[in-house]
């Protein structure tokens, strides 16, 4: 997991560059050869291959026709909803630290996409819409790794699935992709002229601009939902005597059994997560059911999990406003000799996290052979607590979506007993 000063690099007086990163020294060398530095504005570099010649020739990469920063959520809506307006044809390469998804358009169309991200691939997206169970996907990875085949072809060739449930699933990987990249948070865009029909692994044809209402839809929904439901983990159970709930929901409201969480219900029902989740949220609604937190996967882990991902948020929301540095500069002076045994080699990363297995190890030897749950408790609740506060100040939002709300969820859970 990266720093920020991972990428940093020094330009001196004589326009020398320096890494100081060594992911900034990795990327500076994968990019061997001359590059013609563009006139930009002063708080901005940018260049681009052209070889010695210094002129910008066919072989030299596609034309970059738009490019940014992202820097918080829903950041590309703009973006995707011009090019589903304009004749362009390209490329929508997005990168978010090793994350890579790119995104083929042709005249507002979406005719394919493309992923480094395990959970976006076809073999994950067929386990998750309950298309395959582990043991057949365990099965269908090493054939396809043994002869060289795709995920999909060596489920057909196996006899698992037809070719036309395969081609359905592709079909939904490219719209998960396209979707996606609305989510992402810190990263760049560049939109690239033209693309290599070779580089798509199948070819579709998606509207963009429909694609976009459905991402912004979810997202928005998605928000409402978490007041309720914070992540596909949680466990719904059905409330007895209640009753039936009307029909789009009793498949699902019978499926419930205080044991399989949202997203376990999602595969059993061959649904997307999204869908489960706003079924789950409505049955909360209509008193048909209530939520359980996640099932533990054992104390003190689960006390730095949760920590984390109230962590996660607060910094992500600090960032989008550009108030990332202050918050941790205020955490950093928060933490006092106690925090800094507590977090010796474990963090924190730049979105705030800590390595659970490292503080476990630390506080272990902090409080020997004590209570190790109750003090992490207790240590990373006033922690957490400080940086919401810092944070909710730094990321000022209207009382219906402020921070605190947003994470109380998760607070419940971290808050010590007695």
């Amino acid at each position: 997991m990266r720093h920020a000063q991972d990428e940093l690099v020094w330009i001196d007086k004589k326009g020398v560059a320096h890494p100081l990163g060594e992911l900034a020294a990795e990327r500076l060398r994968s990019r061997e050869g001359a590059f013609r530095m563009l006139p930009t504005p002063d708080h901005v570099v940018f260049m681009r291959y052209t070889g010695h010649d210094g002129r910008r020739d066919e072989e030299d990469g596609a034309v970059v026709r738009l490019a940014g920063e992202i820097t918080a959520p829903a950041a590309l809506c703009d973006i995707l909803a011009m090019l589903a307006q304009s004749n362009w044809n390209g490329e929508l390469h997005v990168r978010s630290d090793d994350t890579v998804r790119r995104v083929f358009i042709e005249a507002g169309k979406v005719v394919g996409a493309v992923t480094n991200v395990e959970d976006e691939h076809i073999g994950k997206i067929l386990y998750r819409f309950g298309a395959i169970d582990q043991l057949v996907y365990n099965e269908v990875l090493a054939r396809a790794g043994t002869v060289g085949q795709r995920f999909g072809e060596a489920a057909i060739e196996m006899g698992i699935l037809t070719s036309e449930e395969v081609y359905s699933y592709l079909r939904k990987q490219i719209e998960i992709i396209t979707m996606a990249t609305l989510k992402v948070s810190d990263g760049m865009y560049c939109f690239l002229e033209g693309f290599d029909e070779g580089d798509i692994p199948f070819r579709h044809s998606e509207n963009l601009g429909a694609l976009l209402m459905d991402g912004v839809t979810q997202m928005d929904e998605m928000r409402y939902f978490k007041q309720r439901i914070p992540n596909s983990d949680y466990v719904p159970e059905r409330i007895a005597d209640r009753g039936e709930p009307n029909e789009s929901l009793r498949d699902l409201w019978l499926m419930i059994d205080g044991h399989h969480s949202v997203g376990e219900l999602s595969r059993l029902q061959g649904s997307s997560e999204f869908d489960a989740t706003k079924k789950v949220f409505q049955l909360l609604q209509s008193g048909h059911a209530r939520m359980l937190p996640p099932r533990t996967r054992g104390g003190p882990v689960e006390v730095i999990e949760t920590a984390n991902d109230v962590l996660r948020q607060i910094h992500q929301a600090a960032d989008t406003v550009g108030k990332g540095t202050a918050l941790r500069t205020a955490l950093e002076n928060f933490a006092d000799e106690v925090y800094e045994l507590m977090f010796r080699a474990a963090g924190p990363y730049e979105n705030g996290s800590f390595e659970a297995k490292a503080v476990l190890d630390n506080v272990s030897v902090i409080v020997s052979g004590g209570n190790v749950e109750k003090f992490l408790k207790e240590m990373l609740y006033d922690y957490v607590s400080f940086a919401l506060f810092t944070g909710g100040s730094l990321a000022r939002r209207d009382p219906e979506n402020s921070l605190s709300k947003q994470v109380d969820p998760l607070m419940s859970k971290l808050r010590p007993i007695g």
